[in-house]
């Protein structure tokens, strides 16, 4: 129906921007775009292959928004075991977080282990992290408090 305009070499990096100022602007399906498009002609761009990941995990719970499926094969073009690992963590902490706001009766054990799936990548990651390097190290903190502020159990056994 369309045939999409190809940005050009030189766009890359102002188009980079872009997406990271729709990211910020809380509009995530506009740096979706962008980052196909620099994909389209750069497919192993490691930063847009990041923020698509992270455009399309701000879309969870949405209207029309997304399913896990594309994030995650998306992680597998990732250079880093690192980013693999730390992104990874990522997604399970985002769908957590979107089933707590928009959960149904009974889902904090789904929840529960979500986050804990999460942490245990965030732990992956930063075993692989450089000194002073926490980021992984700070999302792992960031889920355990989700845990105990919602007092979340995991399922029975």
């Amino acid at each position: 129906m369309f045939e999409f305009k190809p940005l050009s070499e030189e766009g890359i990096g102002p188009a980079l921007r872009k997406a990271e100022q729709y990211r910020l602007l809380n509009e995530p399906w506009e740096a979706e775009s962008i980052c196909r498009d620099i994909l389209a002609i750069d497919a192993d761009n490691q930063r847009a292959l990041v923020l698509l990941v992270l455009s399309l995990t701000e879309q969870f719970g949405e209207e029309g928004g997304v399913e896990d499926s594309e994030p995650r094969e998306l992680l597998s073009r990732l250079d880093s075991s690192y980013a693999r690992a730390y992104y990874s963590g990522i997604i399970c902490e985002r769908r957590a977080k979107e089933m707590l706001t928009h959960g149904t009766l009974g889902s904090g054990p789904v929840v529960f282990d979500l986050l804990r799936e999460a942490m245990d990548w965030y732990e992956q990651a930063e075993s692989m992290s450089a000194p002073g390097e926490d980021e992984a190290l700070l999302r792992w903190n960031t889920c355990a408090r989700l845990i105990l502020r919602n007092r979340l159990r995991p399922p029975p056994r």
